[in-house]
């Protein structure tokens, strides 16, 4: 079996560039090597692209599957198939320490208040604003979360509402960063991360979404999913 892949290079700790600006590395990175070398398919091809090229190639069946903290929405359903969970995240809210009002300490106060918010375009945390009444005029919708990130870091905005991986990673990692998580992980449960494939290849390769999810079962009883989230979520 051989299979076209799809993922970011946006979101660490899950999928990201190394220092050299070339290798991809991440959670995801490894997960999708450890599967691979578990189930012995192959890639004819990895393809790089921010989330919103990513779901359209998947639903559209321009690459077979993706990994990249995707999550599996009902609305993404729709257009592509999922495996089961394999992580779940919540969302947190990110402020500057120098320019944001200092009110904002967790996400009641930020969405009942009077504060621009940054998010990233598609995302759990976009998705949350949205349901929660947040009104256009306060959110600033960004295609990366890296922008997003520099908007607060400029005091652009006054937060960020990120998954809460990626934004604990962000203020362990960034030197000089001004930016802290405050309040506590909330919308648990809404950030299932799972593996995405192509109505395509589903009916290319049937049983294709049931093979997968036995193997993750099974690199997770045998200990290298503990052995990976140990290295990159820890």
């Amino acid at each position: 079996m051989t299979l076209t892949f799809g993922t970011t290079a946006l979101f660490a700790p899950f999928t990201y560039y190394d220092t050299d600006g070339t290798t991809l590395i991440g959670f995801d990175i490894d997960f999708e090597k450890a599967l691979q070398d578990y189930l012995g398919f192959e890639l004819a091809d990895t393809q790089v692209m921010d989330y919103s090229a990513l779901t359209t190639s998947l639903s559209t069946g321009k690459v077979d599957f993706g990994m990249a903290a995707l999550c599996a929405t009902d609305e993404r359903k729709e257009v592509m198939n999922f495996t089961n969970t394999y992580c779940d995240s919540g969302q947190s809210v990110m402020i500057n320490t120098e320019t944001s009002p200092k009110e904002i300490t967790d996400i009641d106060t930020l969405v009942k208040g009077d504060y621009k918010i940054a998010v990233e375009k598609g995302t759990a945390s976009h998705m949350y604003c949205t349901n929660a009444g947040v009104p256009d005029s306060r959110l600033e919708v960004h295609d990366t979360i890296t922008t997003a990130y520099e908007s607060l870091e400029q005091g652009k905005v006054d937060a960020v509402i990120q998954d809460t991986p990626n934004a604990n990673y962000y203020c362990k990692t960034t030197e000089g960063t001004k930016l802290a998580v405050v309040g506590d992980q909330f919308n648990q449960g809404q950030s299932p991360y799972a593996i995405a494939f192509s109505f395509d290849v589903c009916d290319k390769y049937p049983g294709i979404v049931d093979t997968f999810n036995q193997a993750i079962q099974d690199l997770i009883d045998n200990g290298t999913y503990d052995e990976l989230s140990a290295k990159w979520l820890e």
